[in-house]
């Protein structure tokens, strides 16, 4: 039922998948995603380079300390692209707010021995970290 409402380029895309099971393999293994693979078969075609090795895992060379950790990498700004710029204020916020907790109970078991020191955290900053919103 829902095929009948795909462009017919998407069907094209689902049987050449079934046609290469090893492009499913290829997006379990977290390598590409569905869409990076419609585009490039969409601009390459079919009958590409790329289609011969995708999904196929390589025999491990002297250089594996630095592949893993050009993945490492990849992973890394494959998970910045993924983050929301408001989430992540909003986790800068309550980590200052906690450290900002931790600064007062510290303060008060340290004791100044006086009264005018317990006071002494409230006066600081609310918030230790002071980012702007652009």
């Amino acid at each position: 039922m829902t095929q009948k409402n795909l462009h017919p380029s998407v069907l094209k895309f689902k049987e050449f998948v079934k046609n290469n099971p090893n492009i499913i393999q290829e997006v379990r293994n977290g390598k590409a995603t569905w869409q990076e693979l419609y585009e490039d078969w969409y601009l390459l075609g079919e009958e590409d380079k790329r289609w011969e090795t995708s999904g196929i895992e390589k025999s491990p060379e002297p250089e594996a300390s630095s592949d893993s950790k050009g993945d490492w990498m990849s992973s890394v700004i494959g998970m910045v692209k993924k983050m929301d710029p408001n989430q992540m204020q909003n986790h800068i916020n309550n980590l200052s707010q906690a450290l900002g907790a931790i600064q007062g109970v510290i303060s008060q078991f340290q004791g100044n021995g006086s009264a005018a020191g317990s006071a002494k955290p409230s006066e600081g900053p609310k918030h230790p970290f002071s980012f702007r919103k652009d």
